[in-house]
């Protein structure tokens, strides 16, 4: 049975430093499409990308008290191609829009561009109605007239989730990493538990690791 142990020990490492030298290369493999994808897009923070330089745009647009994140790190000037600039650089689009809608977000804002004349109650906080009998009409197409701060929200809303997502991949490519750390670490521990109880064990089934220590019986002399 002492026997069955060890063998299972030594079984138990081996899988474990292989499921944790995969999980490493599945890590590493993921955290490197996330960058070159990110790459492969071209992106460039805005001369305005840095916190202090955001924080008085704001500010002079009036639109500060809407702000709840605020971009702790610089990405001006510099190319997209983290998870973490990904992030950052969503953060920071954020605010960009909260600028060119006055300081409303997609929900508080019509669907339509109201025309003029059109009743206080009919008006969302951030302009625009979402009553069509309300809205402006395009001379040409006869349609309602779209509110195109509310589309800027559809834009942003989109990017900034794709960023967010390459930040997330990011993320779990460095958690495959660290538990495929963790993995080895533990595998190797139960190799050294095994072979380091079968070496103190006269019965081990790891007969060719140990080395004879027998002495011969001390001849009588006559």
């Amino acid at each position: 049975m002492r026997k069955f142990f060890e063998i299972g020990g030594l079984v138990a490492a081996v899988v474990l430093i292989v499921f944790g030298a995969v999980a490493i290369s599945m890590g590493v493999n993921g955290r490197h499409t996330v960058n070159k994808s990110l790459a492969n897009e071209y992106i460039v923070g805005s001369p305005d990308m840095t916190p202090s330089a955001i924080k008085a745009e704001a500010q002079k647009a009036g639109v500060a008290s809407s702000v709840t994140v605020w971009p702790t790190k610089s990405v001006a000037n510099q190319k997209i191609d983290t998870g973490a600039k990904a992030r950052l650089m969503g953060e920071y689009m954020r605010i960009h829009t909260l600028e060119a809608t006055h300081g409303f977000t997609y929900s508080q804002m019509g669907i339509y561009t109201a025309k003029p004349g059109t009743p206080k109650a009919q008006i969302m906080p951030g302009g625009g109605t979402d009553n069509s009998e309300f809205a402006a009409i395009d001379p040409q197409t006869k349609q309602p007239v779209q509110n195109g701060a509310r589309q800027i929200w559809v834009t942003e809303t989109a990017l900034t989730t794709a960023l967010n997502t390459s930040y997330m991949a990011s993320q779990l490519g460095l958690f495959g990493i660290v538990v495929g750390i963790a993995l080895l670490l533990s595998g190797f521990g139960f190799a050294i538990l095994a072979i380091g109880g079968a070496l103190r064990n006269p019965a081990t089934a790891l007969t060719f690791l140990l080395r004879s220590t027998t002495k011969a019986p001390a001849v009588p002399v006559a």
